[in-house]
């Protein structure tokens, strides 16, 4: 089969051809670094589908000369992508391909294939981490360093910074799919209770944790709460004013998932008020204005770019992921993370 990589400048062609190397013997692929240095304005019905992409949809177009196989991270897939070659198969290594029109692909019998999970093993670990920094007062103790004082003066210095052990508090867990049965495993090893919530799956799912029917439940029994919940529609702001309240005084918050499931001004004031005694977040909204975020003006918060996923293992993971699924196309075998299957012959 004729194959078009398009690297992008989170996952780029190198990764795309290592992860993809064993494919070269058997297929005749090609690699595009598409360009992002230009702004696109999105105009049709298609291009206004799409979202979070990186590029212009005309540069893929372009590049699809004859290809069966479209494989991207982040370029845009529209319709006029879709038409400009007979595709077989779109590859979006990503969790969601949301830079994808899949209505489009599904009207041309064209199945899409993603990568669940690739950056659950990444994000697992930056949870734990998340949890430690703040049970510990990490963040408060380097910037007291970064505030010029002074570290080794004595041996009691670390007096002003007493924190907790996880082992013997409770961890819950909103959300257990692939990055919460994670978390729990690597939470039930610091010798934590793990509670879970998750409206979408059944208790009989759960092992080695206690299954809670009821949010607000979960929430007033846990000392650190973690969101891992994929967002819907339904559950934007789910973490509002009422959810922080009705968290355990002194507890900690961390959401390593999506910003729209948190009402960040009523973090901050359950923050303020010394409800929560901290929080850590990847992901946030975009900022309105230039400067620090305004929840670290809280020295007990902890802030990071959106880099949960950001592993060379995770990208490299979701190309494997991706080779798999070309091979077993090719095989004629079924596929297996496919987000159109409406797409696929019955």
């Amino acid at each position: 089969m004729r194959i078009l990589v398009v690297g992008d400048s989170y996952v780029p062609t190198e990764v795309f051809s290592e992860g993809l190397a064993r494919l070269s013997r058997s297929h005749d692929i090609a690699y595009l670094q598409i360009d992002q240095s230009g702004a696109f304005e999105p105009a049709s019905e298609s291009e206004l589908r799409i979202h979070e992409y990186a590029g212009d949809p005309e540069q893929v177009a372009r590049a699809l000369n004859g290809h069966e196989v479209l494989v991207v991270h982040g370029a845009p897939v529209t319709d006029r992508v879709l038409s400009a070659a007979e595709l077989r198969l779109v590859c979006c290594a990503r969790g969601g391909p949301v830079n994808v029109d899949t209505a489009a692909a599904t009207e041309r019998g064209i199945p899409v294939v993603t990568t669940p999970g690739k950056n659950a093993e990444s994000v697992a670990d930056q949870a734990l981490a998340f949890m430690v920094m703040l049970a510990r007062r990490f963040p408060e103790a380097q910037q007291f360093l970064a505030g010029g004082n002074r570290a080794g003066g004595s041996t009691f210095e670390g007096a002003q910074f007493f924190g907790h052990d996880l082992v013997g508090h409770t961890l819950g867990l909103v959300g257990f799919g692939n990055v919460g049965r994670r978390v729990a495993t690597r939470a039930r090893a610091f010798g934590m209770r793990i509670l879970v919530h998750d409206p979408y799956l059944d208790a009989a799912d759960a092992d080695g944790v206690e299954w809670v029917d009821s949010l607000p439940d979960l929430l007033g029994r846990s000392d650190f709460v973690s969101v891992l919940a994929r967002a819907t529609a339904e559950n934007s702001r789910l973490f509002d004013a009422a959810a922080f309240s009705a968290m355990k005084p002194g507890s900690y918050f961390l959401n390593t998932a999506r910003e729209t499931l948190v009402d960040e001004h009523a973090l901050a004031d359950a923050l303020a008020s010394g409800h929560l005694a901290g929080a850590a977040l990847d992901v946030v909204e975009p900022q309105a204005a230039p400067g620090p975020h305004p929840l670290l003006r809280h020295p007990n918060v902890v802030l990071t770019p959106h880099i949960g996923g950001a592993t060379h293992e995770t990208l490299l993971r979701g190309v494997e992921m991706i080779a798999a699924e070309i091979e077993r196309f090719s095989a004629g075998e079924p596929l297996e993370n496919v987000a159109d299957r409406a797409a696929l012959p019955s």
